[in-house]
């Protein structure tokens, strides 16, 4: 990706999604010597079969879409009963699992991870089963299975989605501020990020509502188009590169007039949503049950969420987890198979019908039961087709080192200091100095 023009014109590192991942990659590699648990947590539990009142336990966290099809196999398989725990933000299940990992017990049976987690368990991975096996080679996008497998080709996560990206916008808006609102015309418009900025400035011109929601998620959204956005293919840490500089100045430069100065996640974030406060936001799959959960469900009166079948400058990719098994499990077997069960094509098609967790799985990709499935809260588009359309443009993906999370984390942080009125020029100079601090 290339920004040509830098002048003025958050799956982001998110409250809900954000990683400490430098913490956890330490607390990862450090467990042996620091286990409160008896059992060296390396080392594979001895295996059992579930007895009586035993299940077979799972922790996600968020909306998995898991909730119905758990009923479905529980009545199917009456020896492996499935117990999910569904705990509401990552950042809590995270939190919780450094506790669990730090005292070597109490882990589920099958742990579900944020996938910029992923990066900590491929760096120390002998505390998690090896998943792979011809019975799953090739069954998921390459970039996806790529991120969750070591150098010596152990598969240590099935992953559950992933995030194409298209913009969702708000027809209803667009309309007022003159316009086109045909989402084929919409795309048309913002092919690149010159041209989403530029029609940015047209619509703030006739518009009381910002352009896009948070400076963070729009910072996200190009930096998933940048190959080497923090670290180098071997580690080396390098944020003073030209494409890095360039999302940075873009993103400041544009803030004061296009964006709403919210921080994605917050409550401010939340209710622009409920008072017109954007007009477009970078939308991979997953985000669509987040603009309806706040904008409302039913629309208010006259409010029209549409989806365009674009993204500026090409594709990209924001998000997607994964189900991993930990070496403490005593039940890997069940656990494998049901993990394989509920990623498996079909079951990533319903779910994406339901919550718009996009499907990461090849096979679901070609399936018409996908292309053919539409939103009807987003002005019935094509959902199944465009997020098809938005993965098969996906060229990029970050590389993600072990302290990608924690580099990003600063990254976001300054960007929140120019919006919140800082100096761009001091708040960058900050950022790198906590980047070396970081090493």
């Amino acid at each position: 990706m290339r920004i040509t023009d830098t002048g003025p014109v958050r799956r982001p590192t998110s409250y809900r999604r954000r990683l400490a991942i430098g913490a956890v990659t330490a607390l990862v590699l450090g467990l042996t010597a620091a286990c409160g648990g008896d059992d060296d947590p390396t080392k594979s539990a001895d295996q059992q079969q579930l007895g009586d009142g035993e299940t077979l336990t799972i922790t996600t966290f968020g909306e998995f879409g898991y909730d119905e099809l758990i009923e479905e196999w529980n009545k199917e398989n009456p020896d492996v009963q499935v117990e999910q725990t569904k705990v509401s933000l990552w950042d809590d299940w995270k939190n919780e699992l450094n506790t669990l990992l730090q005292a070597n017990e109490g882990l589920p049976d099958i742990v579900a991870i944020e996938g910029d987690f992923m990066p900590a368990l491929v760096a120390a991975p002998e505390r998690w089963v090896d998943l792979s096996g011809e019975d799953v080679d090739g069954r998921w996008l390459e970039f996806k299975s790529d991120a969750a497998t070591t150098a010596d080709g152990k598969l240590l996560g099935y992953a559950t989605d992933a995030g194409p990206e298209a913009i969702c916008y708000r027809a209803d808006l667009f309309q007022k501020a003159g316009l086109p609102t045909d989402r084929a015309e919409v795309a048309a418009l913002m092919t690149t990020w010159e041209d989403y900025y530029a029609l940015g400035e047209q619509f703030v011109a006739k518009s009381d509502a910002q352009w896009y929601d948070a400076s963070g998620s729009v910072a996200q959204a190009m930096l998933n188009q940048v190959e080497f956005p923090f670290e180098q293919e071997d580690n080396t840490v390098n944020v003073e590169n030209d494409e890095l500089r360039a999302v940075y100045d873009t993103v400041t430069g544009n803030a004061d007039a296009l964006s709403t100065g919210a921080a994605q996640w917050s409550d401010d974030w939340t209710a622009g949503f409920q008072k017109d406060g954007f007009a477009t936001i970078p939308c991979p799959g997953w985000m669509r049950s987040n603009i309806r959960d706040n904008t409302g469900n039913p629309a208010p009166k006259g409010v029209v969420w549409d989806v365009a079948d674009v993204f500026p400058g090409g594709g990209g990719n924001w998000g997607g987890s994964y189900l991993t098994i930990p070496q403490s499990s005593p039940h890997q077997e069940p656990a494998k198979e049901f993990a394989a069960w509920i990623t498996a094509p079909e079951q990533q098609i319903r779910i994406f019908e339901q919550y718009g967790n996009f499907p990461s799985q090849v096979a679901a990709l070609e399936d018409p039961a996908l292309l053919k499935s539409a939103d009807p809260y987003f002005n019935d588009a094509p959902v199944g087709e465009i997020f098809s359309n938005r993965a098969s443009a996906i060229t990029t993906q970050p590389y993600h080192g072990p302290l990608y999370s924690d580099i990003l984390g600063k990254f976001q942080e300054a960007i929140t200091r120019v919006d919140q009125g800082g100096d761009a020029k001091e708040s960058w100079e900050t950022f790198v100095t906590e980047v070396a601090a970081l090493q």
